[in-house]
């Protein structure tokens, strides 16, 4: 505990000084205005009398005692008590990309993943948000970013749409520009170019594989596709994988369709795990939109770094024992002032 103005207190005890010695020097006119009276000491040697007087003195010390603790309480919080501490922020240091196929087959899929993400946005703090939807061409829905309350907005729009609501159906314009459908390798590009470009950063992580100082938001892709290619994409899924290596983003796949196909290697469920394993993320199948919650979380846990960030003093106001003490000698001053009326 420190007193912020310090420097008020010697000129209070100054101030204090000079009133106590004017409150207690002799009066030179006192004699003046004295009158004597014969056999006082009869009336001042009664029993009720010595009482009184006793009773008297006891509360002009209370009162005495109560208006010195009232100054040094109040010349205290006036002084400003505070305490400083050292804090160390943690600061979360996540950008996470969905990154949503939204053909035909991945209606149900998708619209798990923004509901999840639409609840973890009321819980995230410092991490940044963004929505990327591709079929045949990929949108940006919204970049990365920590407004929360438009995160929740968008993802619920995104929602109706997968869930078909009426009037939703302009959520997906622009996901139908280019030839085929579920370009996948095309979307993940588009997804993978949506993190900031860290230029000489990205390279020189690429080429020594040290983290480069200033760099450390992690960078993770939430792929929901079914991987079901009907096109001609100009990246295919293995150079978008690629390419989210090379800029040190992590994919996560979520895929509803896996059980469609078999587990041969050149299905698409086989060569969507290899591109997601090969970028440092993970695979899942989804037997059903419920376990998008579960999946989902555990990619919260495994990026769920956070980042120190720098030492910082912290001041905070502790005025309550002063202004308690203030508050109850003044009351306590006004009870005996009270007691002590003529």
């Amino acid at each position: 505990m420190e007193l912020m103005f310090w420097w008020l207190i010697p000129p209070a005890l100054v101030l204090a000084a000079l009133a106590g010695w004017r409150a207690f020097r002799p009066d030179r006119h006192a004699n003046a205005r004295r009158r004597p009276v014969a056999n006082a000491d009869r009336l001042t040697a009664l029993p009720e009398y010595q009482a009184a007087l006793r009773r008297h003195r006891r509360w002009l010390a209370v009162a005495a005692l109560a208006a010195v603790t009232l100054l040094v309480s109040a010349v205290a919080a006036a002084a400003r008590p505070v305490e400083l501490t050292t804090i160390q922020p943690e600061q979360r240091n996540r950008d996470i990309m969905l990154c949503l196929d939204t053909s035909g087959s991945m209606s149900s899929a998708d619209a798990a993943v923004v509901q999840v993400f639409a609840e973890l946005a009321k819980e995230f703090d410092g991490e940044r948000i963004g929505l990327t939807v591709f079929d045949s061409s990929a949108v940006q829905v919204f970049p990365l970013t920590d407004d929360y309350g438009y995160v929740q907005e968008q993802l619920q729009l995104a929602q109706d749409a997968f869930d078909g609501k009426p009037g939703s159906a302009g959520f997906l314009d622009g996901t139908w520009n280019g030839r085929g459908s579920s370009l996948i390798g095309d979307g993940l590009a588009s997804c993978v170019n949506g993190f900031p470009d860290t230029g000489a950063a990205d390279a020189r992580r690429a080429e020594t594989g040290t983290p480069v100082a200033g760099q450390r938001r992690s960078r993770s892709i939430v792929l929901a596709t079914d991987n079901y290619l009907s096109g001609d994409p100009i990246f295919t899924l293995e150079q978008a994988a690629a390419l989210a290596k090379e800029r040190d983003v992590r994919v996560y796949a979520l895929n509803p369709g896996d059980f469609d196909y078999g587990p041969g290697p050149g299905q698409p469920g086989a060569r969507l795990r290899t591109a997601a394993e090969a970028s440092g993320g993970a695979y899942h199948q989804l037997d059903s939109p419920d376990a998008v919650v579960d999946i989902v979380r555990s990619v919260q846990e495994t990026e769920a770094t956070a980042m120190k960030g720098a030492p910082r003093a912290v001041v905070s106001d502790r005025p309550e024992l002063p202004l308690a003490l203030a508050l109850l000698s003044g009351l306590v001053l006004a009870g005996a002032s009270w007691r002590l009326r003529p």
